[in-house]
């Protein structure tokens, strides 16, 4: 059947000491002092209780000692067999291992395990959708888009250079305070690129004056190991140094 649902084998099939003997006629009390001096052999007094369980019978409820085998244990077991008993035992764990067709109560319910799994994702992915609508509306609300950069406003490029000449402070570090920290100010608006030929995205632009404020904040928080490098909490939770000066240099004229 093209629609018919195939249950994956269980490649971690096990068999119990009472299947065993129940496919190779032996009595089960034998079969378990089998099992059990396989397992001292191979893991010692130890490997014993790894492999112990319970099996409860169907017709007065008692639940009952038995060993559940793996296959490497199971094949191992087998050995000493003759081949008849040994085919046995090797057909019925392949019978175990072997994909099969679901029943159709099975394939009704994983019908529907998959139908409210598909919806479970559309919804969940609706959801991010409109979240993410909604924050792009906020954006474009929050950051009006300019024609040009304001007075007193600047780049991330103008502020890379303005306060690496400043703290002597590289690039990752700048952005990371600009954007990624606690204390990481807004963006005052959004500009348009003036190179519309390569596709180019609008930019940020922020207030030159918080900008400052923000990484003299920055500069007071940091801690030097040696006279070139320092590090700070809120880069990398303090676990990375990277350079700074120790003082910082006049302010330049870089608008």
């Amino acid at each position: 059947m093209p629609n018919e649902l195939i249950a994956a084998g269980d490649l971690s099939a096990t068999m119990t000491s009472l299947e065993i003997a129940e496919l190779t006629g032996k009595r089960h009390d034998n079969v378990m002092a089998d099992i059990r001096k396989m397992l001292v052999e191979l893991y010692a007094e130890g490997g014993v209780l790894k492999f112990q369980d319970t099996q409860r019978n169907p017709q007065n409820g008692q639940e009952y000692p038995v060993f559940r085998l793996p296959r490497r244990e199971v094949e191992i077991l087998v050995t000493g067999y003759s081949i008849t008993l040994r085919a046995k035992v090797i057909d019925r764990l392949r019978e175990l291992e072997a994909p099969r067709s679901l029943t159709a109560a099975e394939q009704l319910l994983a019908h529907v395990q998959i139908t409210v799994e598909l919806e479970r994702r559309q919804q969940q992915t609706e959801q991010q959708v409109a979240a993410l609508v909604e924050t792009v509306g906020d954006m474009d609300r929050a950051h009006p888009l300019l024609d040009s950069i304001p007075n007193g406003m600047e780049s991330i490029t103008a502020i890379r250079q303005r306060i690496g000449k400043l703290y002597g402070l590289p690039p990752r570090v700048i952005d990371a305070v600009v954007r990624e920290m606690p204390h990481s100010p807004r963006p005052f608006a959004m500009v348009r690129s003036k190179h519309e030929e390569l596709n180019a995205r609008p930019f940020a632009v922020w207030s030159k004056a918080e900008i400052t404020r923000v990484f003299e904040r920055f500069a007071l928080g940091c801690t030097f190991v040696t006279k070139h490098r320092a590090t700070h909490p809120d880069f990398l939770g303090g676990a990375e140094r990277f350079q700074m000066r120790g003082e910082p240099a006049g302010e330049a004229s870089n608008g």
